[in-house]
């Protein structure tokens, strides 16, 4: 059986930019991209969010499926088109029955949910779109990534809260690894601005409410940290048989060496206190890799910023590693937090972190939270010889999952 799996193709559509070198440069300047005045959020208690600022679906897809299709869609279809132009995956590269798609979507489009709410209390039933479920439905994004790119193999949407595009890319991996195909988009989407995520997350204690300093407002593992700041975006990557990538000539970015997923079995939102779900899902990413705690290099943190969230996952951590974790970043402190899309971008950035031989700085950790034992990366890129990286990630529903990284 293959036991890892290569990485051909990498696209990023984050608030830091469209693509994977706008991404990078974003995480490495030590900004956070969370701006006030969201038009979508107006009027609500938090009104500032991370967006993607300089994005037009007319420059990624046909006119009338950017009409048709909801944003989240234009994340991914946009991700998925670079990926596979950074993989090489022309027409005729690879049989397109042998090519499967799997994406991880959180919630969908809520903002759609809400337009047609607001259609039917005014008895407005015409004004309706007949797009509005296929706009809507999760499974779309993989699909019409599918039917772009003519992948005609299996199609799958994950939704496992925000570990889903982690989650999605370890099933991919799992696809190439059992002969059902040579090559798998994977990832996450998602475009997590809206009045219904807003008020739910701020009703649940879980929203940052620096609304006086949205640039400030995330600060993972902080001891000021009070919630996480909505986000959207999409990662895409291009998972490949590693003998059909050198058939093709292909070049790659990493490989996904191990995998692991687990359930808290705790609480619907918040994770149990000591970590140990994400652990359990740590370990058996390692033990997949055939891997011990002393070979990674460094650490691509899920930390949303949510007082118990990052302690529970700082816990983990200290746990596996026997109390000296390598170092960490934690990337939503600049990009937000993006839902379905957030471990799929996580892993995508740990891929370009091996690439370039740097750790990105974590923003805003101002005061360390003395209770978190870890060596969080501030301020500047940290330049390190990496060949090994995780990325953990945890959502509601105690879902857990981890990917072990390493260079080709």
């Amino acid at each position: 059986m293959i036991r890892d799996v290569a990485v051909t193709g990498i696209g990023l559509v984050t608030p830091a930019g469209v693509g994977a070198d706008a991404t990078w440069r974003g995480v490495c300047s030590g900004r956070s991209f969370a701006v006030a005045g969201d038009p979508v959020l107006a009027g609500l208690p938090v009104d500032f969010s991370c967006r993607v600022g300089d994005f037009d679906a007319d420059d990624h897809l046909p006119r009338r499926t950017a009409r048709r299709t909801d944003t989240f869609i234009h994340f991914a279809l946009a991700a998925a088109q670079e990926a596979t132009v950074d993989a090489g995956l022309t027409p005729g590269a690879a049989e397109p029955t042998r090519i499967g798609v799997v994406l991880g979507v959180g919630s969908n489009s809520l903002l759609e949910y809400g337009r047609v709410l607001r259609h039917l209390r005014n008895a407005e039933h015409h004004l309706v779109s007949p797009f509005a479920l296929p706009r809507s439905v999760p499974s779309m994004a993989a699909g019409e990534v599918a039917a772009h790119l003519d992948c005609r193999g299996p199609n799958f949407t994950v939704s496992s809260a925000c570990s889903s595009g982690g989650q999605a890319i370890g099933i991919a991996r799992d696809l190439i690894r059992s002969g059902t195909c040579d090559v798998v988009l994977a990832g996450g989407a998602e475009s997590g601005r809206s009045p219904l995520s807003a008020i739910s997350f701020a009703r649940l204690g879980a929203l940052s409410t620096r609304g006086h300093d949205p640039a400030g407002a995330s600060r993972p593992f902080d001891r000021d940290r009070d919630g996480l700041v909505l986000s959207e975006g999409a990662a895409v990557l291009v998972l490949e048989r590693p003998g059909h990538a050198r058939a093709r000539g292909a070049a790659l970015h990493g490989v996904v060496a191990g995998y692991g997923a687990s359930a808290d079995a705790y609480h619907p939102v918040h994770p149990h206190p000591d970590g140990r779900g994400l652990g359990q899902a740590i370990g058996t990413a390692l033990a997949d890799a055939r891997m011990t705690p002393a070979d990674i290099d460094h650490v691509t943190a899920h930390a949303t910023s949510t007082p118990a969230g990052d302690l529970a996952e700082a816990r983990a951590l200290t746990q596996v590693f026997d109390a000296a974790p390598p170092p960490v970043t934690a990337l939503k402190s600049s990009l937000g937090h993006a839902m379905g899309a957030a471990s799929a971008i996580q892993v995508a950035c740990a891929l370009l972190a091996l690439r370039h031989q740097a750790i990105p700085p974590t923003v805003n950790l101002d005061h360390q939270d003395d209770a978190v034992g870890l060596d969080v990366v501030r301020e500047v890129p940290r330049p390190a010889r990496l060949r090994t990286v995780l990325s953990p990630a945890y959502g509601f529903g105690g879902a857990n999952t981890a990917l072990v990284l390493r260079v080709p």
